[in-house]
């Protein structure tokens, strides 16, 4: 990344979400990677909700609660705009939020 000022973009969803046939925060961490993104993490939470306001929590008896999943993706401006589009149409029950950041180290 070659940039001092950068986009941070938060996508918010459940941990159950598939994008063909593939867990979607998978999916979107390879698509960012394949498409040359900077930087993408994510981020599982152990409690939260949405729109729907069903709460989401860990549980120490169930194997898996859809937990809340945050995935993280950083670059230029220019980049998050080619793949912002797409990002959309794969995210289908989910949130996304974008910022601008500046960027410390590289």
């Amino acid at each position: 990344m070659k940039c001092e000022e950068a986009v941070l973009v938060r996508i918010y969803f459940g941990e159950d979400d598939k994008y063909e046939g593939k867990p979607l925060y998978k999916h979107l961490v390879e698509f960012c990677k394949n498409r040359g993104i900077a930087g993408a993490t994510v981020f599982r939470g152990i409690l939260g909700y949405g729109k729907s306001s069903v709460l989401h929590k860990a549980s120490p008896f169930k194997l898996s609660s859809d937990l809340p999943i945050v995935v993280e993706i950083v670059d230029c401006q220019e980049k998050i705009d080619q793949v912002l589009p797409e990002i959309a149409q794969m995210v289908k029950d989910g949130l996304i939020t974008m910022e601008k950041v500046k960027v410390i180290r590289a």
